[in-house]
């Protein structure tokens, strides 16, 4: 029982991570969406009174707002379901049964680093340059560009040995190899 409630919660955190940056990159293609096509009236209407660049502005920050609240929501939402994963695993017996705690203990350093190292710097960097004109590009934007790229590369290394594990566990579980003490 406890196995399947692991691979549960290795399901969960893969498909959430997934999700997280589906909803984060969506955010920011629906802005220009919008902004090429709108849909409604009124919002026609705002984006000719602020002009379409204000208008961009706005909507930028606002998904900016948007992804950084579902981030650091996510970054403890997964401390809390890795967790479980890990206590879940911890009595598994099984030739993956080492390699399964791991995995799941490497995933949960990678997100503590990613909430209390990474996360606060790109927030606070990512407020530095909102609304600031980009032409020429501020120097915070090349230092946000390389936190997002530390951080998106720590999450697919994650989610990468997420569904490592998850095939390890599933291995593990048809071959009737799981016993917990």
């Amino acid at each position: 029982m406890k196995t399947h409630a692991a691979a549960f919660c290795l399901g969960i955190w893969v498909m959430g991570t997934v999700c997280v940056s589906i909803v984060a990159m969506q955010n920011f293609y629906t802005i220009d969406r919008l902004l090429d096509g709108p849909s409604h009236a009124a919002f026609a209407a705002f984006v000719e009174d602020a002009g379409r660049e204000d208008a961009r502005s706005v909507l930028r920050y606002l998904s900016s707002e948007l992804n950084r609240l579902f981030f650091q929501l996510w970054n403890v939402a997964q401390i809390g379901i890795g967790g479980a994963a890990l206590w879940l695993l911890w009595g598994l017996r099984s030739p993956a049964g080492g390699r399964l705690r791991w995995t799941v203990a490497a995933m949960l350093a990678v997100v503590v680093i990613l909430t209390v190292g990474i996360t606060p710097q790109i927030l606070a960097v990512g407020r530095s340059i909102d609304f600031v004109p980009r032409d020429p590009p501020p120097p915070a934007v090349a230092t946000f560009g390389v936190l997002h790229a530390a951080y998106t590369l720590l999450e697919l290394a994650k989610c990468g040995a997420g569904v490592a594990a998850a095939l390890w566990l599933g291995r593990s579980m048809s071959a009737g190899r799981h016993r917990l003490q």
